[in-house]
């Protein structure tokens, strides 16, 4: 017997709804569209669904819109029926219950994070603590104290000491030998870029060797330290070194593919710095491409820098180009349809209405609020007096009335201007609601068991009232 779901949605959308389910081929289950008894969907409560909806139901669940705020356990617990979100737009309804849906379980991941403080001794010790919590929160799974070049390091020894009280596991990376030995005698975990010529300074330490090779790009030189490490009963890590485009980068791309050739079962360290800090482009890309590159060799140690300032959510972002590369290997998947983490300046679906589907919309609007929208045609600003479709924030301004309003005034300039940045880079516009740019920003806490306070804007025109 074919499953039964209720959908429930508002005046609005219940006629595209129902026609949008119509049309839908090869999907096992029957339907029912209910009307909860409010305009628009997402404005329907746990308390109006509690009172409204009929029971007993005849559905084996109840499907309610993405922007719906209600609790779902109390819900089913009071129809006995299970209660779920669906997407937040009708026009994904049907990669919803799509064959090539995709989990969206990005809860695992087969890559170690090394995150360099490349200035560490710059920093006091507790702003390298200060630091390394940062890096953690982000997603850093050890902190890397980066040396640098005849610049003293006294307070190395302390550091080490303050991170791993604080849990954290700790590299030292460095090509001073002495200050090698001194991060693994204050017990680092991993020490950094030693060569066959220096492997016996973690023979001692009980850190993890991060071998390099002694002369740039030779390949025989890591084999050499590999084979030295293995006879120590060393467990080594080893890391070609990835090369900045136009200086050698192909030749080092092979050089990883060529190691992990010859040691299939090797640890491998990949430095992404060189490609994310040294190339003027959105860093997001740049690291999902190189994590790809990782996982298909089986490279599970990846070492990243943030200084420049466009590399800001580097941590971030490699956490999420990890977890989808690894649910994507899971599921022998390309790396596609796993959320929108690392699609931060585009959308692939950037607007779910077309122009006729919000001409609908706009005939079938009884009040005097306004709407707003993105098509391709542009943006759409509507109430049932008035539709206009404009490209650009500033020339909705003469329709618009609210010389004499300036609360509501301010309020529509912004969400204009929002949805002019969102049509012109073909991102999802959603009005009252903060821009999707994946993990390039923090997102706020959201409650959707419960609606929205008033907007500032709304309680000063309640307040001018």
């Amino acid at each position: 017997m074919a499953e039964r779901i209720l959908f429930l949605t508002g005046h609005l959308a219940r006629g595209r709804l129902e026609r949008l389910l119509a049309g839908l081929s090869d999907v096992a289950f029957e339907w029912e569209v209910v009307d909860i008894g409010v305009k628009v969907a997402a404005l329907m409560t746990e308390a109006i669904i509690a009172r409204r909806l009929p029971r007993p139901l005849a559905a084996d669940r109840v499907l309610l819109p993405g922007r719906c705020r209600a609790d779902l356990k109390r819900l089913a617990a009071r129809f006995d029926v299970p209660f779920e979100r669906g997407p937040d737009e009708l026009a994904d309804i049907p990669a919803y219950f799509g064959g090539g849906r995709r989990s969206l379980d990005l809860s695992g991941h087969d890559m170690r994070l090394f995150a360099e403080i490349v200035d560490a001794p710059t920093r006091s010790v507790d702003a390298i603590v200060a630091r390394a919590r940062a890096l953690c929160h982000a997603g850093a799974d050890v902190v890397d104290l980066g040396c640098l070049p005849d610049t003293p390091f006294p307070q190395l020894e302390a550091a080490v000491a303050a991170l791993r009280a604080e849990g954290m596991a700790v590299s030292v990376d460095s090509g001073n030998p002495d200050e090698l030995r001194r991060g693994g005698r204050a017990g680092a975990d991993f020490l950094l870029s030693l060569t066959e010529h220096t492997l016996e300074l973690a023979a001692d330490s009980g850190a993890v060797p991060v071998l390099v090779p002694a002369t740039h790009g030779d390949l025989s030189s890591l084999l050499r330290a590999a084979e030295a490490a293995d006879r120590r009963g060393l467990k080594a890590i080893l890391d070609p070194i990835l090369d900045p485009i136009h200086f050698g980068f192909t030749a080092s791309l092979l050089r990883y593919a060529e190691l992990r050739q010859r040691l299939p079962q090797a640890e491998i360290l990949m430095g992404t710095g060189n490609l994310t800090e040294l190339t003027d482009a959105d860093s997001a890309g740049l690291t999902a491409a190189l994590l790809g590159v990782c996982s298909e060799l089986k490279i599970r140690n990846v070492l990243l820098v943030q200084v420049s300032p466009h590399t800001r959510r580097t941590v971030e972002e490699h956490d999420a180009a990890r977890r989808l590369m690894f649910a994507a290997r899971r599921d022998q998947s390309l790396p596609k349809d796993y959320g929108r983490a690392l699609l931060q300046i585009h959308d692939r679906k950037p607007f779910p209405n077309t122009a006729a589907d919000i001409a609908a919309l706009a005939a079938a609007v009884k009040d005097a609020n306004y709407r707003i929208e993105t098509a391709e045609d542009g943006i759409h600003v509507y109430t049932r007096d008035r539709h206009h479709v404009v490209q650009d924030a500033f020339s909705a301004f003469p329709h618009l009335n609210v010389e004499m309003d300036a609360p509501h005034a301010f309020y529509l300039g912004a969400e204009l201007m929002k949805a002019e940045i969102s049509w012109r880079l073909g991102k999802r516009y959603v009005q009252d609601e903060d821009l999707d740019w994946g993990c390039a920003v923090d997102r706020r806490a959201e409650d959707r068991t419960s609606l929205q306070a008033p907007g500032h804007t709304l309680e000063a025109r309640k307040r001018e009232r």
